[in-house]
Protein backbone atom coordinates (compact mmCIF):
# COMPACT_ATOMS: atom_id res chain seq x y z
CA UNK A 1 0.00 0.00 0.00
CA UNK A 2 2.67 2.81 0.66
CA UNK A 3 4.58 1.97 -2.75
CA UNK A 4 0.93 2.26 -4.28
CA UNK A 5 0.35 5.71 -2.62
CA UNK A 6 3.77 7.14 -3.59
CA UNK A 7 3.36 6.00 -7.54
CA UNK A 8 -0.27 7.26 -7.64
CA UNK A 9 -2.59 4.27 -7.87
CA UNK A 10 -6.33 4.36 -8.06
CA UNK A 11 -6.16 0.97 -6.76
CA UNK A 12 -4.38 -1.92 -4.81
CA UNK A 13 -5.41 -5.52 -4.90
CA UNK A 14 -5.33 -7.18 -1.61
CA UNK A 15 -3.95 -10.57 -1.89
CA UNK A 16 -1.38 -13.12 -0.42
CA UNK A 17 0.27 -16.33 -1.91
CA UNK A 18 1.13 -14.96 -5.29
CA UNK A 19 3.18 -17.37 -6.24
CA UNK A 20 -0.23 -19.38 -6.53
CA UNK A 21 -2.00 -17.07 -8.36
CA UNK A 22 -2.78 -15.12 -5.11
CA UNK A 23 -5.36 -16.65 -1.91
CA UNK A 24 -7.59 -14.52 0.57
CA UNK A 25 -5.32 -12.50 2.58
CA UNK A 26 -5.79 -12.96 6.45
CA UNK A 27 -7.73 -9.94 8.59
CA UNK A 28 -4.83 -8.38 10.09
CA UNK A 29 -3.51 -7.99 6.75
CA UNK A 30 -6.80 -6.14 5.35
CA UNK A 31 -6.87 -3.90 8.38
CA UNK A 32 -3.13 -3.28 8.50
CA UNK A 33 -3.85 -2.13 4.47
CA UNK A 34 -6.42 -0.02 5.00
CA UNK A 35 -4.84 1.46 7.92
CA UNK A 36 -1.48 2.33 5.86
CA UNK A 37 -4.42 3.64 2.77
CA UNK A 38 -6.24 6.51 5.36
CA UNK A 39 -8.75 8.09 4.06
CA UNK A 40 -6.78 10.03 0.90
CA UNK A 41 -4.95 6.81 -0.43
CA UNK A 42 -5.66 3.99 -2.89
CA UNK A 43 -8.82 2.35 -2.80
CA UNK A 44 -8.51 -1.83 -1.10
CA UNK A 45 -9.58 -4.50 -3.22
CA UNK A 46 -9.66 -8.12 -1.96
CA UNK A 47 -9.11 -10.78 -3.78
CA UNK A 48 -11.81 -13.86 -2.39
CA UNK A 49 -9.87 -17.01 -3.60
CA UNK A 50 -10.12 -19.97 -0.98
CA UNK A 51 -7.79 -21.91 -2.53
CA UNK A 52 -5.26 -22.09 -5.27
CA UNK A 53 -5.89 -24.35 -8.63
CA UNK A 54 -9.19 -24.21 -10.63
CA UNK A 55 -12.13 -21.58 -10.08
CA UNK A 56 -14.75 -24.61 -9.64
CA UNK A 57 -16.35 -24.60 -6.00
CA UNK A 58 -17.31 -27.07 -3.92
CA UNK A 59 -20.36 -26.00 -1.12
CA UNK A 60 -17.60 -25.78 1.79
CA UNK A 61 -15.29 -23.42 -0.28
CA UNK A 62 -18.50 -21.18 -1.65
CA UNK A 63 -19.52 -20.69 2.46
CA UNK A 64 -15.62 -19.55 2.95
CA UNK A 65 -15.58 -16.93 0.21
CA UNK A 66 -18.86 -15.89 0.74
CA UNK A 67 -17.91 -15.33 4.66
CA UNK A 68 -14.75 -13.85 3.69
CA UNK A 69 -16.27 -11.20 1.81
CA UNK A 70 -19.16 -9.91 3.97
CA UNK A 71 -15.98 -9.35 6.32
CA UNK A 72 -13.58 -7.32 4.22
CA UNK A 73 -16.42 -5.52 3.42
CA UNK A 74 -17.27 -4.82 6.94
CA UNK A 75 -13.38 -4.31 7.54
CA UNK A 76 -13.84 -1.47 5.05
CA UNK A 77 -12.64 -2.80 1.92
CA UNK A 78 -13.85 -0.36 -1.44
CA UNK A 79 -14.51 -3.74 -3.32
CA UNK A 80 -13.63 -7.47 -3.30
CA UNK A 81 -12.02 -9.34 -6.44
CA UNK A 82 -14.15 -12.94 -7.24
CA UNK A 83 -14.73 -15.79 -9.78
CA UNK A 84 -16.40 -19.08 -10.16
CA UNK A 85 -16.88 -21.15 -13.18
CA UNK A 86 -18.77 -23.89 -13.28
CA UNK A 87 -17.98 -27.47 -14.20
CA UNK A 88 -18.17 -26.76 -18.00
CA UNK A 89 -15.66 -23.47 -17.81
CA UNK A 90 -18.67 -21.42 -17.89
CA UNK A 91 -19.30 -18.24 -15.35
CA UNK A 92 -21.13 -19.94 -12.23
CA UNK A 93 -23.99 -17.12 -12.34
CA UNK A 94 -25.83 -18.47 -9.16
CA UNK A 95 -22.50 -18.38 -6.80
CA UNK A 96 -21.04 -15.83 -8.57
CA UNK A 97 -25.27 -13.15 -8.22
CA UNK A 98 -24.14 -14.88 -4.30
CA UNK A 99 -21.13 -13.56 -3.89
CA UNK A 100 -22.48 -10.14 -5.14
CA UNK A 101 -24.93 -10.29 -3.23
CA UNK A 102 -23.09 -10.70 0.23
CA UNK A 103 -20.43 -7.45 -0.87
CA UNK A 104 -23.79 -5.38 -0.48
CA UNK A 105 -22.89 -1.78 -2.04
CA UNK A 106 -18.66 -2.62 -2.78
CA UNK A 107 -17.41 -2.73 -6.05
CA UNK A 108 -17.34 -6.20 -7.10
CA UNK A 109 -14.42 -6.89 -9.98
CA UNK A 110 -14.98 -10.41 -11.70
CA UNK A 111 -10.74 -11.53 -11.48
CA UNK A 112 -8.79 -13.63 -14.04
CA UNK A 113 -11.09 -16.78 -13.65
CA UNK A 114 -12.42 -15.38 -17.29
CA UNK A 115 -9.38 -16.42 -18.82
CA UNK A 116 -9.55 -20.01 -17.85
CA UNK A 117 -12.77 -19.88 -18.93
CA UNK A 118 -14.59 -21.70 -21.97
CA UNK A 119 -15.36 -18.60 -23.21
CA UNK A 120 -13.57 -14.76 -22.22
CA UNK A 121 -16.35 -12.96 -24.35
CA UNK A 122 -19.35 -14.81 -23.21
CA UNK A 123 -18.19 -14.49 -19.29
CA UNK A 124 -17.79 -10.96 -20.00
CA UNK A 125 -21.08 -10.47 -21.09
CA UNK A 126 -22.33 -12.72 -18.07
CA UNK A 127 -20.38 -10.64 -16.24
CA UNK A 128 -22.22 -7.36 -17.51
CA UNK A 129 -25.53 -9.14 -16.85
CA UNK A 130 -24.85 -9.54 -13.42
CA UNK A 131 -24.07 -5.47 -12.78
CA UNK A 132 -20.34 -6.02 -11.85
CA UNK A 133 -18.02 -2.84 -11.73
CA UNK A 134 -14.53 -4.26 -13.91
CA UNK A 135 -13.27 -7.40 -15.39
CA UNK A 136 -9.59 -8.46 -14.32
CA UNK A 137 -7.85 -9.96 -17.25
CA UNK A 138 -4.99 -11.36 -19.92
CA UNK A 139 -6.74 -11.77 -22.48
CA UNK A 140 -6.75 -15.11 -21.34
CA UNK A 141 -3.08 -15.49 -22.21
CA UNK A 142 -0.59 -16.12 -19.86
CA UNK A 143 0.93 -12.57 -19.81
CA UNK A 144 -1.55 -9.73 -21.10
CA UNK A 145 0.70 -8.49 -23.88
CA UNK A 146 0.23 -12.09 -25.13
CA UNK A 147 -3.63 -12.17 -24.77
CA UNK A 148 -3.59 -8.31 -26.49
CA UNK A 149 -6.03 -9.10 -29.73
CA UNK A 150 -8.63 -10.77 -27.17
CA UNK A 151 -8.67 -7.64 -25.01
CA UNK A 152 -9.07 -5.18 -27.76
CA UNK A 153 -11.92 -7.79 -28.32
CA UNK A 154 -13.04 -7.27 -25.00
CA UNK A 155 -12.78 -3.51 -25.04
CA UNK A 156 -15.36 -3.32 -27.89
CA UNK A 157 -17.25 -5.77 -26.31
CA UNK A 158 -17.63 -3.72 -23.14
CA UNK A 159 -19.63 -1.01 -25.10
CA UNK A 160 -18.29 1.19 -21.75
CA UNK A 161 -20.37 -0.55 -19.41
CA UNK A 162 -18.31 -2.66 -17.65
CA UNK A 163 -14.24 -1.56 -16.90
CA UNK A 164 -11.87 -3.64 -18.44
CA UNK A 165 -8.59 -3.89 -16.65
CA UNK A 166 -5.19 -5.63 -18.38
CA UNK A 167 -3.42 -8.08 -15.99
CA UNK A 168 -0.29 -10.53 -15.86
CA UNK A 169 2.98 -9.38 -16.74
CA UNK A 170 2.42 -5.99 -16.94
CA UNK A 171 5.74 -4.04 -16.76
CA UNK A 172 7.42 -0.79 -18.62
CA UNK A 173 8.15 -2.66 -21.88
CA UNK A 174 4.35 -3.56 -22.04
CA UNK A 175 2.35 -0.81 -20.61
CA UNK A 176 2.06 1.56 -23.10
CA UNK A 177 1.12 -1.31 -25.85
CA UNK A 178 -1.95 -2.44 -23.79
CA UNK A 179 -3.05 1.02 -22.80
CA UNK A 180 -2.93 1.59 -26.60
CA UNK A 181 -5.86 -0.93 -26.90
CA UNK A 182 -8.57 0.99 -24.77
CA UNK A 183 -8.21 -1.09 -21.45
CA UNK A 184 -9.47 1.37 -18.75
CA UNK A 185 -7.07 0.20 -15.91
CA UNK A 186 -3.95 -1.79 -15.72
CA UNK A 187 -2.87 -4.07 -13.34
CA UNK A 188 0.59 -5.14 -12.26
CA UNK A 189 2.28 -6.47 -8.79
CA UNK A 190 5.52 -5.18 -9.52
CA UNK A 191 7.40 -7.37 -7.31
CA UNK A 192 10.75 -9.00 -7.07
CA UNK A 193 12.07 -12.09 -5.25
CA UNK A 194 13.87 -12.30 -2.03
CA UNK A 195 15.70 -15.68 -1.92
CA UNK A 196 16.89 -17.14 1.32
CA UNK A 197 18.65 -20.66 1.16
CA UNK A 198 17.41 -22.79 4.23
CA UNK A 199 18.17 -26.39 3.82
CA UNK A 200 14.90 -27.57 5.26
CA UNK A 201 11.93 -28.75 3.22
CA UNK A 202 8.87 -26.91 4.45
CA UNK A 203 6.58 -27.92 2.07
CA UNK A 204 5.94 -30.40 -0.93
CA UNK A 205 6.89 -28.33 -3.52
CA UNK A 206 10.04 -27.03 -1.07
CA UNK A 207 13.90 -27.52 -1.91
CA UNK A 208 15.02 -26.11 1.07
CA UNK A 209 15.19 -22.53 -0.94
CA UNK A 210 12.99 -20.06 1.22
CA UNK A 211 11.98 -17.28 -0.37
CA UNK A 212 9.26 -14.41 -1.00
CA UNK A 213 7.90 -11.89 -3.05
CA UNK A 214 8.22 -7.63 -2.24
CA UNK A 215 6.95 -4.75 -3.82
CA UNK A 216 9.21 -2.97 -5.72
CA UNK A 217 8.97 0.68 -5.39
CA UNK A 218 11.70 1.68 -8.72
CA UNK A 219 9.88 -1.28 -10.55
CA UNK A 220 6.32 0.34 -10.21
CA UNK A 221 7.69 3.87 -10.85
CA UNK A 222 9.02 2.55 -14.25
CA UNK A 223 5.58 1.61 -15.40
CA UNK A 224 4.04 4.66 -14.46
CA UNK A 225 6.81 6.34 -16.78
CA UNK A 226 6.30 4.19 -18.95
CA UNK A 227 2.85 5.74 -19.39
CA UNK A 228 4.15 9.41 -19.32
CA UNK A 229 3.07 10.08 -15.74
Amino acid sequence: MRVAREVGAARVELAQALALGGLTPSPATIELTLEAAGDDGPETHVLIRPRAGGFHYDADELATAERDVRRAVEAGAAGVVIGVLDDAGRLDVAAMTRLRDAAGTASVTLHRAIDMSADPLATLAAARALGLRRVLTSGGASAAIDGIDTLRALVVAAEGQIEIMAGSGVDAATAPALAAVGVDALHFSAKRSVTQQGGVRMGSASDGVGGYEVTDLETALAVVRSLGR
